[in-house]
């Protein structure tokens, strides 16, 4: 059974009300110290629920979690699809790939993605960029990007790449010699290795379960 928001909000309203009525009996409600323990009864219940809450959000927020795959999903081929129980879009972890002509152990692969991430953060991307809901929207949403068709359809014979990883990191490192946009990305002096890394970084955040966000990506006919 999984508990909502409305769920846990009720069971910490009725937990106050009945631990507090334990102490306060005998009590006149008038009394300032009849509301003095409900107000500490609930500081409490309230303290307990929030801290219980922040460590389930860390399990499910962690590497290898039913949400956040382990970093070796980039050694998988990624997908995007309609789950019609859920009602939504959800990733798809298919047959294994190579993932720039080789398969990734665990530690290499989370070196990869953390360095992906660092070289991001230090070209601040979101300044232009959206990141899983934070960020700007000057520039396309990198969420979901690794799924985008156009890298493919378009990057792959622009740039005379053979993989998508290829073209995307060829790309990220001479991105004005490429316009796919009116809005053009300046050159950033990406070096392979960050672009390689970047591109490690987008393929695992395509794996995440961001319930359903950003909808129907890759899937209307515009994008082709």
């Amino acid at each position: 059974m999984q508990l909502g928001w409305l769920e846990i909000t009720l069971f910490s309203i009725v937990l106050t009300i009945v631990v507090s009525a334990l102490f306060v009996r005998g009590k006149n409600w008038l009394d300032p110290g009849f509301w003095a323990v409900f107000a500490l009864v609930g500081s409490l219940v309230m303290f307990s629920v929030l801290w219980l809450l922040t460590f389930d959000s860390l399990k499910k927020m962690s590497f290898g979690s039913k949400r956040v795959p382990s970093p070796t999903v980039i050694n998988h081929r990624v997908g995007y699809s309609y789950d019609p129980d859920r009602k939504m879009f959800v990733p798809t972890i298919g047959e294994e790939e190579l993932f720039f002509g080789k398969k990734w152990s665990e530690k290499e692969a989370f070196q990869l993605i953390t360095k992906g991430k660092l070289a991001i953060q230090s070209r601040n991307c979101m300044d232009c960029h959206t990141l899983l809901g934070n960020g700007a929207y000057f520039a396309p949403d990198l969420t979901k990007s690794w799924l985008d068709p156009k890298w493919d359809t378009m990057i792959k014979p622009m740039v005379g790449a053979e993989t998508k990883e290829e073209a995307i990191s060829k790309w990220l490192q001479n991105p004005e010699y490429y316009a796919t946009w009116q809005r053009r990305m300046p050159n950033l002096k990406i070096d392979d290795q960050e672009a390689r890394a970047i591109v490690g970084y987008l393929k695992f955040m395509s794996a995440i379960d961001t319930n359903g966000f950003p909808d129907h990506f890759g899937q209307s006919a515009l994008a082709y």
